[in-house]
């Protein structure tokens, strides 16, 4: 006879919602860790899409993710005839907020050269640009669709492809312009503003203009020796895929990194804390049920092993509600959560953990009940 299983199914009712609450909690924690590995994905998707080995940059920046940068649109020019470059391309980056069917909307645009480097990763729906101008390829996530039209500025565009998984740090959808109109959209004035400036007798200036240069080596070569070589003679600033990639975890995202992943430690305390209140009041509840196993002869091991596997069945129950529930609502959280496989199966022997060591607790008050209280009143 299992007394565990006897002792729950004596009161199902109450443990099955001790599980319910307690995956809860469970299903919070696992949505943090998820939002925490997501925060550092979307981070990284923009800078991983061009799929290069060096970005060129204005001089003394860190751009164009961290701060501003702009160099001149022929640059690529001189990248591309480094020895050791394969290819090079030209990239604007910019936010914009546009109005479509009514509501506001927020995009990254990414202005790239459509032969070049810097484009969508991958087209899932449609086509990739064919024109030089007014046409867009839109991250999925945008609410967008083939063959809508959005306004950018003065121009409309036409929505010919989607892509996914495409959003900036901040969780905002990208979408990719051709490199003329991305310079329109981001050094164009208004014509009351172009009127003001004319008065003051500013000059209209060059729009070729960009925010990096990306860049992919030969197989043969090495980014830090092209970066150096940028670097001394071409007086820009140069970064590597694994820098620009460092620049971003580290510094970019740095603060909400650490409030998230302080905000996920808490909650795996507070969580540890109510599993051991949990299964210690449960075993309080059958102090008399104790008493009466240990008057009638019962070994201290059997009452140990009750304890243990209630705690564990608490403890397995509640992880799968939690990690059930996650699973089956994820997609539909505003910013992309990422549930790995090592991160679930490390939390699930956190609990497993928690729940042997909380266990302790009960075995300790079980062992030290005196049999006689079996007779009290």
């Amino acid at each position: 006879m299992n007394l565990a299983y006897r002792d729950i199914r004596h009161n199902l009712g109450r443990f099955l919602l001790t599980c319910l609450g307690l995956g809860l909690l469970l299903g919070v924690v696992l949505s943090m860790i998820g939002i925490y590995r997501g925060l550092i994905v979307d981070a990284l998707t923009i800078a991983r899409a061009p799929a290069v080995d060096l970005w060129i940059v204005e001089v003394n920046t860190r751009g164009p993710f961290a701060e501003s940068s702009r160099i001149p649109g022929d640059t690529r020019e001189a990248i591309a005839r480094i020895a050791g470059v394969s290819a090079a391309g030209s990239i604007t980056y910019q936010t914009v907020e546009t109005v479509f069917r009514g509501g506001k909307l927020r995009l990254y645009v990414i202005g790239y050269e459509p032969t070049r480097p810097g484009g969508p990763p991958e087209i899932i729906e449609g086509r990739g640009i064919a024109r030089s101008h007014y046409e867009m390829v839109t991250d999925r996530g945008s609410g967008l669709v083939i063959g809508d039209r959005v306004q950018l500025g003065r121009s409309t565009f036409t929505v010919v492809g989607l892509t996914r998984f495409q959003v900036n740090s901040g969780g905002d959808p990208a979408v990719y312009i051709t490199l003329p109109d991305a310079q329109k959209l981001q050094f164009d004035l208004a014509p009351p503003a172009a009127r003001v400036e004319l008065a003051r007798g500013a000059g209209a200036g060059s729009q070729d203009t960009v925010n990096a240069v990306v860049a992919r080596k030969h197989d043969n070569a090495s980014a830090d020796a092209i970066a150096e070589t940028v670097r001394r003679w071409k007086h820009l600033g140069a970064i590597t895929q694994d820098e620009q990639e460092l620049i971003l975890s580290r510094s970019l995202i740095d603060r909400a990194r650490r409030q998230i992943g302080l905000f996920t430690s808490l909650l795996l305390v507070v969580s540890a804390v109510i599993i051991a209140l949990i299964i210690y009041t449960m075993t309080m509840e059958k102090l008399r049920q104790i008493a009466t196993l240990k008057l009638i002869g019962a070994p201290d091991r059997t009452i140990i092993g009750m304890i243990v596997q209630q705690a564990l069945a608490l403890g397995l129950i509640g992880f799968a509600i939690g990690a059930t529930l996650i699973a089956s609502i994820k997609d539909y959280f505003p910013r992309r959560v990422v549930l790995e496989p090592d991160n679930v199966l490390v939390l699930g022997l956190i609990v497993f953990a928690v729940c042997i060591l909380a266990s302790g607790l009960g075995v300790r008050a079980a062992l030290k009940v005196d049999p006689a209280t079996a007779l009290g009143g």
